[in-house]
């Protein structure tokens, strides 16, 4: 099976990055693309492992390259998705996870029609609230900005493939995972489909004969 593209997507807060360990942690044959952005790194993240944080210039300088799948602004910050990291994955034979916002996945969208996209749903308003204000970066202004963009992307989710609540994330991370198998089962995604059914025609008459 060709591997696939999967995209990723709620409001901030909602899960999305901690949902995409788990899912790694869990399958060995899907892999994260690590995206850019050019937002200040937060306490531990890591260059390279959690993004590729870029000045706006740099980020600017390989957008114009065309090295880019996808762009978005987000909070005032670009983030996006290097073509570079999608191949990278892809030749390794593994499914490319794309953690991204919803501006970008429509992007993505128009490029790539047989992606697999995933929105991720908060269980209430009010734990949203609370899994954004626990964030030690959040202002009173940045939480009242993101909770504005979020009531915005809510309104995104009939364009996904996918919805999943992120109440529990063990079991959030069993469905996106039962995704992924079905996606692989589609008929239209198996090549080597209709070889193998001639082959089991072919068998069948065969064995018809010989009773």
């Amino acid at each position: 099976m060709k591997p696939l593209l999967i995209v990723l997507s709620s409001p901030s807060g909602v899960g999305k990055t901690t949902l995409a360990e788990r899912l790694l942690a869990r399958r060995s044959d899907v892999a994260r693309s690590v995206s850019a952005t050019t937002r200040t790194p937060r306490d531990g993240e890591m260059d390279g492992r959690d993004y590729h944080f870029l000045s706006r210039a740099a980020f600017a300088r390989r957008e114009r390259a065309g090295e880019f799948l996808e762009t978005a602004t987000y909070g005032g910050n670009r983030y996006g998705t290097l073509k570079a990291e999608v191949a990278r994955i892809h030749e390794s034979g593994r499914h490319a996870l794309l953690v991204i916002e919803v501006a970008g996945a429509r992007k993505v969208r128009r490029r790539f029609r047989d992606a697999v996209e995933i929105f991720l749903l908060p269980p209430s308003g009010s734990e949203l609230i609370r899994r954004l204000s626990l964030r030690s970066t959040e202002q009173h202004d940045q939480l009242a900005k993101r909770l504005g963009i979020a009531k915005r992307e809510l309104g995104a989710v009939d364009e996904y493939d996918y919805v999943v609540l992120n109440d529990e994330l063990h079991d959030a991370v069993l469905d996106v995972s039962a995704i992924i198998d079905a996606e692989g089962r589609k008929v239209v995604r198996q090549p080597d489909l209709a070889a193998r059914i001639r082959a089991l025609r072919r068998e069948i008459s065969a064995e018809a004969a010989r009773r």
